[in-house]
């Protein structure tokens, strides 16, 4: 039985202090807490672990470019429904939940933008719709970026994050993965750079086509890289996996990528290579 008197002011209320709804996120990797604001001030990086949360396309843009100086294209480009395609839910409405959830029309942000103050196109994905699936209206944005680069003769920029081809337009999401192919062909032949930033996850025909053919691989630390999941593959196989398997760390020591780069050097690194291409296009050719 409690001895003390119940104060007559907070008798029969809830007292409990409320923490606002997603003020606090638990770390992946080394379990702290960690306040949103300080972890969105750091790029969504732990700044106790060094952990890479995954980054919106708005949010990775800005993060990346030269401020102010993004234009967005085919902003308005969306996937339809011509399957009519439905699981548990409609693709239709698949589709608007999506674009509610993450505010954007597609899982692809394509524009123009200057980085360090040279021009490049950039396609860079959206996880957030849809797990970052490549469908028509992703394959086209990505192909039209690419085809912009080459009309204006200045590199191109991809940041992958995708669970890869998009299931509910079967045929013609795969399709997408020899579109984008050929359109980065067209642009090798132009000698014009490709430059491909890999992050968690990059999976499927996403992996299987654009985003594994560039001129110059980036990865971020610790990225799920490859084509189906380590789980699969294990049960398929049965055999243990190496230690690390698909993740960028494993990727650079066999020479599937070129360097692993934490976000806070990515635009740094970027500016030092767009500068480096900017040079030796400018170089005389030799007799």
């Amino acid at each position: 039985m409690a001895w003390f008197k119940k104060d007559p002011l907070t008798a029969g209320k809830d007292t409990r202090v409320r923490i606002p709804e997603g003020l606090w996120v638990k770390c992946e990797d080394c379990k702290e807490i960690l306040s949103q604001p300080e972890l969105t001030q750091n790029l969504n990086v732990c700044p106790r672990c060094q952990h890479h949360f995954r980054l919106g396309a708005r949010a990775r843009v800005d993060s990346l470019v030269d401020p102010g100086s993004f234009e967005e294209w085919d902003a308005a480009l969306r996937s339809l429904d011509p399957l009519e395609f439905k699981d548990q839910k409609s693709y239709a409405d698949r589709l608007r939940a999506a674009r509610k959830a993450s505010g954007m029309e597609e899982a692809l942000l394509s524009g123009t933008a200057r980085i360090g103050g040279h021009p490049a196109s950039l396609s860079v994905m959206e996880f957030g719709f849809m797990g970052g699936s490549m469908g028509s209206a992703v394959g086209e944005k990505v192909t039209r970026a690419i085809e912009r680069a080459l009309a204006t003769r200045i590199p191109f920029i991809a940041v992958t994050c995708s669970g890869g081809a998009r299931m509910q337009e079967s045929a013609l999401s795969l399709m997408q993965m020899a579109k984008t192919s050929a359109a980065l062909g067209r642009l090798a032949r132009a000698g014009l750079p490709y430059i491909s930033i890999l992050t968690d996850p990059t999976t499927g025909g996403v992996t299987a086509s654009y985003a594994m053919l560039g001129d110059i691989q980036i990865a971020e630390p610790k990225a799920l890289i490859g084509f189906a999941g380590p789980r699969v593959i294990q049960d398929t196989i049965r055999q243990e996996l190496p230690a690390g398997f698909q993740r960028s760390e494993f990727l650079l020591e066999h020479g599937f990528v070129d360097m692993i780069v934490e976000r806070k050097n990515l635009r740094p690194v970027l500016i030092q290579l767009l500068g480096y291409f900017a040079d030796a296009a400018a170089e005389p050719a030799h007799p």
